[in-house]
């Protein structure tokens, strides 16, 4: 079993590759977690968790991550990614992390993780302190990847 993290970092990257996995990878490596093993989680911030800019985590760690991703082989296309972290008012309580990708803009994408996080909370009767999003848009060339993503840590 693993522990409860209590620290987290925001990342987001795009990039181009010969496939669809390359491509993705190159995003990841972009991101910063190209060399981490990625254990996807469903989308609550564990209660008390710090953000923390400067995590490094060991290389083929294996992290806990909520994230949104998209690859695309249509040149010139426009993909996105966003992820969004909704911080408790109450310091104690959990937090809610949302993550979009789509066929638009950036700012398209952390619009729609931004009304997904007050969405979340407003379900569950939390009251939201703040609100913390990140997100990447790509053109693509060949075949492009975006990742956005929450990697949370211990």
């Amino acid at each position: 079993m693993l522990p409860t993290p209590v620290r987290y970092k925001l990342v987001a990257g795009s990039g181009e590759g010969n496939t669809h996995l390359t491509a993705f990878d190159t995003a990841l490596l972009n991101a910063g977690a190209g060399n981490l093993n990625l254990l996807r989680v469903s989308s609550i911030l564990p209660p008390r968790a710090v953000e923390d800019p400067n995590l490094t985590i060991p290389p083929g760690s294996l992290t806990p991550v909520a994230y949104g991703t998209l690859t695309s082989d249509q040149p010139e296309q426009i993909i996105a990614a966003a992820i969004g972290v909704g911080i408790a008012e109450d310091p104690a309580g959990y937090g809610i992390i949302m993550e979009y990708e789509g066929y638009c803009s950036r700012k398209e994408a952390e619009d729609v993780v931004t009304a997904m996080v007050q969405e979340g909370f407003a379900k569950r009767g939390v009251k939201l302190q703040r609100i913390l999003v990140k997100g990447v848009e790509h053109r693509v060339e060949k075949c492009g990847s975006v990742f956005a993503a929450v990697l949370l840590w211990y």
